[in-house]
């Protein structure tokens, strides 16, 4: 099998695998946020800076995975 098509293939998942990541990440987020703004809602806008901020972070870092996989592909 050619090398540059396996690259191609391990990038294709590697970019798969970080958006998948960054997916569950979110919405374990999100789902422990609505949690915590149920049982305290008076603490509902502290909550929601804190979880734009940890989604702001994860989406970062997923994009970062993003660009790694399409520099190794072209590589």
């Amino acid at each position: 099998m050619n090398p540059m098509a396996l690259a191609h293939l391990a990038a294709g998942l590697g970019a798969a695998l970080a958006v998948i990541g960054a997916g569950l990440g979110i919405g374990k987020l999100a789902a422990s946020a609505l949690e915590a703004e149920g049982r305290q809602p008076e603490a509902a806008s502290q909550i929601q800076t804190t979880m734009i901020i940890a989604a702001a972070l994860i989406e970062g870092i997923a994009l970062f995975a993003e660009v790694i996989c399409f520099l190794l592909q072209t590589k």
